[in-house]
C-alpha cells in the first residue's frame, strides 16, 4: 500500500487511515441452536456454500470514518492531482 489516498467523502484527509483486513470464516451451524458444529476451509466448501468474494481489505477515514476499498481512496487522490496540474 504505497498509493496517494485521499477520502472521497470529506475530500481533506489524505494522511489518517485505518486499514480493515477481511479475513472471511466459513461455517457450519446447527440450525436449531445456532451452536457452530465445524469450521471449514476455503478447499472443504461444498457447491451450496459460496466463498466470500469481497476485499481482503477496506480503509477507513481517520477523519470522517467513511469505509471503502483502497481503489475509491486511490481514485479520488489520482482526480484531485490532476484538478491540480
Amino acid at each position: 500500500m504505497t498509493r496517494q489516498l485521499l477520502c472521497p467523502t470529506c475530500k481533506s484527509n489524505r494522511m489518517r487511515f485505518t486499514v480493515i483486513e477481511q479475513t472471511p470464516r466459513y461455517m457450519r451451524l446447527d440450525p436449531q441452536t445456532g451452536e457452530v458444529v465445524a469450521e471449514l476451509r476455503t478447499e472443504e466448501l461444498d457447491m451450496f456454500h459460496q466463498p466470500y468474494k469481497g476485499e481482503a481489505f477496506m480503509v477507513q477515514c481517520g477523519v470522517c470514518g467513511t469505509t471503502e476499498p483502497e481503489e475509491r481512496f486511490a481514485k479520488m487522490a489520482e482526480h484531485m492531482q490532476g484538478q491540480r496540474g
